[in-house]
């Protein structure tokens, strides 16, 4: 029993391995009439060699015996219990440390049934486990239908695959660039009279949501589903009594917490919440980012598997062998390196997006929400194993998880390669061939979730179930609500993850807002580079925003933004598109857009050595993020400060806030200080 745990973690190695796909069983079902009344339901099973199926009676304590489910009807009775042909061997598994019947090469289930008129369609499941002497797959439950009005036997052939290992390459860290230390070409503007005011990041709490969130989505992957009901029930036989039980299980959790939430931190100590901060707004990362997740969304499609060097999983197993608390540390360690598979692309999207909020604590909450989710299931079914039963057998829909994860990626890696779009100005992947693209991806997942699509590890879906039924029709709805998207429709729901209104080449909405009350005037530097949302008068320089503001009159509002800012996008698109919001906008304020992650090399004589950092500062984007950062100890966007001709900051500093009326307020308040010459700071 000891070693129940490393034979499906095995399981999961041989489901996550970058091999050639083979098929170790293939069933094939027939019917043979015995009489007028009585028919024959043959299920027959053909192993590959090296390969065995488990017998319909299983000792307590061993793995998944092969077993029969029919639903119930009145126009048919069954006749005796499920027959198997040969019977099955009986050998000892070392791995169970037990006598275990099995077969191999070819063995025929058969249940004789009695019909009454009329003849009827006899439906239900079966469930087996298939193994090797170095791998099993997960047990899998498979549906069938019988037509016995049909003279002619129905037919149908059902592969189950395994992944074989193959030696894996792992993506290596991008390298930290070495800071130099020059002689200052240019000094930057300084603010001295702003004060160093940390402004809120997004909450932890949603960061720790979020990975929870992601926590869940984890433990309904096939990489570790199928190991919730047999650890649970290893914990309840070794521990011997219900409180040992608990007590086990709760190690395993406890564990699972600390491996994670570890690693949330060696991120952070690692890099550090400045550098994490910009080397999520780096090209080169969200390039290979986009990457990681498209071929994340390939294997989720079933191309291929990804799995973390075998000779860790080796040595870890070797470890979790032990007995005491030790052990079980070290099973935690183990499901956390063999689910790698699952758990990487959720994992990583979960690291970027915490460390994007310039909080050092926010990968560890994050990982802190993803472990819990994890880890309380174990915990909680040890102390009620009637649960159990509850649970949903293993199947076909672990897959459509995967599958349906899959297109997730998909269209989530776009954000990343639209990140580099826009920082670079290539100008290639626009907003409405952004939302073609999801359309199309959105398009896709419906008819896969109908049955329309099948991937290679997909069973055949002979009905759709109602929650895959209601997903497909949230799935099109969605698809649907875009569509309008293509001629300029705002799509706030969504706004934070497209490309930004300004990149739309045939926007009917933007058209229809009122233009500004101050034209611009003559050309703004840097506008062939960069748009203004909503038809507004913005700049993108601060020294001449600041020129013009004193030469209007107006208090200047200072918009520290992004490209690869989903925050920003998502201000945009709810709160500055307010009318209300935007009336204030166009007449009491000069507005200043400061791209803090924008690649445009600065002129020469314009590059200088930070003072704070000793980096020297190349880029539009660097010019304006040490500027963020020496005048405001923060470098997380969107952040608005607004200020007066002497560069005074005239009311509170805000970051991400969806509430229209706090930002109304925080408008008017900056321009009643500036009415009033408030020169107090803050």
């Amino acid at each position: 029993m000891k070693k129940i745990l490393f034979l499906f973690s095995l399981s999961i190695i041989s489901l996550s391995g970058m091999a050639q796909i083979v098929n170790p069983i293939k069933w094939v079902l027939s019917q043979k009439q015995v009489n007028a009344n009585q028919t024959d339901l043959v299920f027959k099973a053909t192993l590959d060699a090296g390969w065995h199926l488990y017998g319909l009676h299983i000792a307590d304590g061993g793995p998944i015996p092969t077993s029969f489910t029919f639903a119930k009807n009145k126009n048919y009775e069954l006749v005796g219990n499920v027959i198997e042909n040969p019977k099955p061997v009986s050998a000892f598994d070392k791995n169970f440390n037990m006598a275990i019947n099995w077969h191999i090469n070819t063995v025929n289930f058969t249940q004789r049934v009695k019909t009454k008129p009329p003849k009827t369609t006899i439906t239900g499941s079966y469930e087996y486990m298939v193994c090797n002497d170095k791998s099993c797959l997960p047990p899998t439950e498979t549906e069938f239908s019988f037509d016995l009005k049909n003279t002619k036997p129905s037919e149908k052939t059902i592969a189950v695959p395994v992944i074989t290992d193959k030696k894996d390459s792992t993506l290596k860290p991008i390298d930290t660039i070495q800071k130099t230390v020059e002689t200052p070409l240019n000094q930057p503007v300084v603010l001295q009279t702003f004060t160093k005011n940390t402004p809120p990041t997004q909450s932890l709490w949603a960061i720790f949501l979020a990975g929870f969130l992601g926590g869940f989505i984890a433990l309904i992957m096939p990489c570790i589903f199928p190991m919730l009901p047999l650890t649970v029930s290893y914990f309840t036989k070794k521990g011997g009594n219900k409180l040992k039980a608990i007590q086990m299980a709760s190690i395993y959790g406890l564990s699972i917490i600390v491996i994670y939430v570890a690693l949330g931190m060696l991120i952070s100590v690692w890099f550090g919440s400045d550098a994490l901060n910009n080397l999520a707004s780096n090209g080169i990362f969200n390039f290979g980012f986009f990457v990681l997740l498209v071929v994340f969304a390939i294997s989720f499609f079933g191309g291929f598997e990804i799995t973390l060097p075998a000779a860790w999983v080796n040595k870890i197993d070797t470890q979790a062998d032990k007995k005491g608390y030790v052990g079980i540390f070290f099973m935690a360690f183990l499901l956390a390196l063999v689910s790698f598979s699952c758990t990487g692309p959720i994992i990583g999207t979960l690291l970027v997006q915490a460390a994007t909020t310039g909080s050092r604590l926010a990968p560890a909450m994050g990982m802190l929400g993803f472990a819990l989710a994890l880890a309380i299931p174990f915990a909680l079914f040890a102390a009620f194993p009637g649960w159990l039963k509850s649970l949903p057998k293993s199947g076909g829909w672990l897959n459509s998880v995967k599958v349906v994860l899959g297109f997730l990626e998909l269209a989530f890696a776009l954000k990343f390669l639209s990140n580099v779009d826009l920082a670079y100005h290539f100008d290639l992947l626009d907003r409405e061939i952004f939302l073609s693209l999801w359309i199309v991806i959105f398009t896709l997942m419906g008819f896969y979730l109908l049955g329309k699509i099948k991937f290679a590890h997909d069973n055949e879906l002979l009905h759709i179930p109602i929650p895959r039924f209601f997903l497909a029709i949230l799935v099109f709805t969605f698809t649907v609500y875009m569509v309008p998207g293509l001629w300029g429709a705002p799509l706030k729901s969504i706004s934070a993850w497209l490309p930004p209104q300004t990149s739309q080449d045939f926007d009917l909405y933007t058209a229809s807002l009122t233009p500004a009350n101050h034209p611009p005037k003559g050309n703004k530097k840097y506008g062939d580079k960069f748009k203004a949302p909503l038809n507004l008068d913005v700049f993108f320089d601060y020294e001449e925003a600041l020129a013009y503001s004193k030469s209007v009159n107006k208090p200047l509002l200072i918009d520290f933004t992004g490209h690869s800012c989903v925050n920003c996008r998502k201000m945009e698109a709810v709160v500055w598109s307010d009318a209300e919001v935007l009336k204030r906008l166009n007449n009491d304020f000069v507005i200043v857009s400061l791209y803090v992650d924008d690649k445009t090399d600065l002129p020469k004589a314009e590059q200088y050595v930070s003072t704070l950092s000793n980096q020297k500062i190349k880029t539009i984007g660097n010019k304006w993020s040490d500027l963020q950062a020496k005048n405001f100890n923060t470098n997380s966007q969107p952040y608005y400060v607004i200020v007066n001709n002497q560069q005074k900051v005239l009311n509170l500093p805000q970051a991400f806030n969806l509430d229209i009326n706090n930002y109304i307020n925080f408008l008017d308040s900056g321009k009643l200080a500036y009415k009033n010459k408030n020169e107090n700071q803050y």
